[in-house]
């Protein structure tokens, strides 16, 4: 009887060790001359990615600490009040041990859970290659004070290697770490910034674990993707609506013609307004064999956006919600720069992008003429 109690008390014991804790517990050790009493703020982003406060504390003989649950592992950052910089990292339930130097906060070292030690081996490759970007700019400048030009052009051609390096460097890390939740981040900033085509990223996505495909970062990116799908050549473009210039409803199955192109500009966009003749130019000579153009605008005064209207002579049809890039168009088209373009054939299905200058008018006149 006694072996048996002493058996299933051991069993409780490993089973209470082995159980995942519900709560977490931030310890944090600063150093450097820092007043008792001095704030420090726990904060994370909300959806439009804005510092929201989550938690304050004080420091008192140089720590501070924080606790509570989180559902999920998210990144938070660390501040401390009047102190430039900040220590990110990310939240989870467990003990979190967070040791930095007051003056060199982006440098602080996380220890404890899983996705702290995945981060800051990440931080750590980071940190070495911004530390070789220092070092260019460093050789850059002393080159150009001395008016080195052979020097000069040779540290840009390696400037130009560097950037590749860093994006393999950050493609490397998401497909060799798929468990980690700053892999969604990574794959989420290349995808954005359209380092990787839209296959490569959704290959890399399918590798994740379904912990991080069911985190924050990992819905957010499955979305980004999914929106890319719907906008691929050979897809059907997305409808849409939206106010024109005198505060008509407009919908694209409205306007369609036999070829249509949905161009997203704004006023205050000058490439946009530099491609504006061209699209004029290809809209006289095709408007009446077939060729419709909607223009969505990514303005936020709709005084500018008619006054451009004008004087650029942009005779078709315009919508705009004057929301700049968080306009619902501009989102459901995944649309984070401009000029965009999309062409569209008569039932609807995009059949190229982004075609400017000579390349426009010719594409459009083959599908016309």
């Amino acid at each position: 009887m006694k072996n048996a109690i002493t058996i299933l008390l051991a069993l409780i014991f490993i089973i209470r060790c082995d159980s995942k804790p519900d709560t977490y517990l931030i310890n944090a050790k600063i150093r450097g001359e820092v007043e008792n009493g001095t704030k420090v703020f726990l904060k994370t982003t909300d959806s439009l990615k804005k510092l929201q406060d989550l938690d304050t504390t004080t420091i008192e003989n140089g720590v501070f600490s924080f606790t509570g649950t989180q559902e999920k592992p998210k990144l938070y950052y660390i501040f401390l009040e009047a102190t430039r910089g900040n220590v990110p990292l990310f939240v989870e339930n467990g003990t979190i041990d967070v040791n930095f130097q007051k003056d060199s906060m982006n440098y602080a070292q996380v220890k404890g859970t899983q996705q702290n030690a995945l981060f800051m081996k990440f931080l750590e490759g980071s940190r070495r290659m911004a530390e070789r970007a220092r070092s260019m700019q460093r050789d850059m400048g002393e080159a150009s004070r001395a008016q080195d030009t052979a020097t000069v052009t040779a540290l840009r051609e390696e400037f130009l290697e560097f950037q590749e390096d860093v994006k393999t460097f950050n493609i490397d890390f998401a497909k060799e770490n798929p468990d980690a939740i700053i892999s969604a981040l990574i794959l989420g900033n290349l995808l954005f910034s359209k380092a990787v085509p839209n296959d490569e990223a959704q290959q890399i996505y399918d590798t994740f674990t379904p912990e991080i495909k069911a985190s924050g970062p990992g819905k957010e990116l499955k979305e980004q993707l999914d929106k890319l799908k719907n906008t691929d050549i050979g897809s059907v473009a997305p409808d849409f609506s939206a106010p024109t210039p005198n505060g008509d409803l407009l919908a694209l199955r409205d306007v369609k013609g036999k070829v249509t192109l949905v161009d997203f500009w704004a006023a205050w966009c000058r490439p946009c307004r530099a491609e504006n003749p061209n699209i004029v130019s290809v809209y006289k000579k095709y408007h009446d064999k077939g060729l419709n153009v909607v223009g969505v605008s990514l303005d936020s005064r709709a005084e500018d956006w008619k006054n451009a209207i004008a004087k650029d002579s942009l005779a078709w049809n315009h919508i705009s919600n004057l929301k700049r890039f968080q306009d619902p168009i501009a989102q459901l088209y995944n649309i984070n720069a401009i000029p965009a373009a999309f062409l569209l054939d008569e039932n609807g299905v995009i059949i190229a992008k982004n075609l400017r200058g000579p390349a426009l008018e010719e594409k459009v006149a083959e599908l016309l003429n």
